[in-house]
């Protein structure tokens, strides 16, 4: 990269800086950097966005990030995913789709909580702390639609004939779910971006370290990571971690920027 364009970048960052601030949405700007760059460098050309809820990260790639590729976006809430539905109307390479992604083909219970992005398929937790109490408390459940990505991937529009996937992931403890119904079809992923529970606050899921020894197995590295509590201090409850694939990390046929 020349100077001339790290100058350029610099001046980018800092007015994003400038413009999360004023909007209060200044703990988003590790990750919107994080994605800038690695969508730049690893010329990610389809965001698979599983746990989409209304399209809030979907419209931070494009607002924020500049990505204007293909986005392909799940959510299993039928009354969420009808207001995701109408976000992406007017975007032609936006593509939603009202199924739960996870190891499995069928039906399954999606529990729909109390404040409706803490949504999952898995059960609460007990003994959480009265904020997540209150907001992660099941009110109805409903039967939905669930896919293995691995054998769902080809039919995908905008997705099966991508060359370079990110996979991101935020299902409310069932990451770990989705990446074991991904199967082969990780291989084609360059990156994926996840959920890290350090303190669960779902029945049943993993942990931080559980979830980074899959990625691992899997044959990804971690790339950045971001805390993602806001209002929860002092405790930290999660992170956000983008991983690369290990082959491309150590060279690949990608640039150095």
């Amino acid at each position: 990269m020349s100077q001339i364009a790290r100058y350029r970048r610099e001046l980018r960052d800092r007015w994003l800086a400038v413009r999360l601030g004023i909007a209060g949405r200044q703990h988003q700007y590790g990750e919107i950097v994080a994605l800038r760059r690695f969508i730049a460098h690893f010329g990610v050309d389809c965001v698979i966005d599983v746990g989409a809820n209304a399209g809030q990260y979907a419209t931070m790639l494009r607002r924020d990030v500049g990505f204007d590729g293909t986005i392909v976006s799940f959510e299993p809430n039928p009354q969420v995913h009808a207001k995701l539905a109408q976000a992406a109307r007017t975007d032609p390479r936006w593509f939603t789709h009202n199924i739960a992604l996870t190891d499995t083909d069928g039906e399954a219970q999606f529990n729909i909580m109390a404040a409706d992005q803490f949504s999952s398929l898995n059960k609460p937790g007990e003994g959480l702390e009265p904020i997540f109490a209150e907001r992660n408390r099941i009110e109805r459940s409903v039967t939905v639609t669930c896919r293995r990505l691995e054998g769902l991937l080809p039919e995908l529009e905008g997705a099966r004939d991508a060359r370079a996937i990110l996979l991101k992931m935020d299902t409310q403890g069932h990451d770990a779910a989705v990446c074991r119904g991904a199967g082969a079809a990780l291989a084609w992923m360059v990156g994926i971006q996840t959920e890290l529970a350090v303190r669960a606050l779902y029945d049943g899921a993993t942990d931080y370290r559980a979830m980074i020894a899959l990625l691992a197995d899997a044959g990804f590295v971690p790339n950045a990571m971001f805390a993602n509590n806001k209002g929860h201090f002092p405790l930290l409850v999660e992170l956000d971690g983008l991983f690369v694939r290990r082959d491309l990390a150590e060279g690949g046929n990608v640039p150095i920027v």
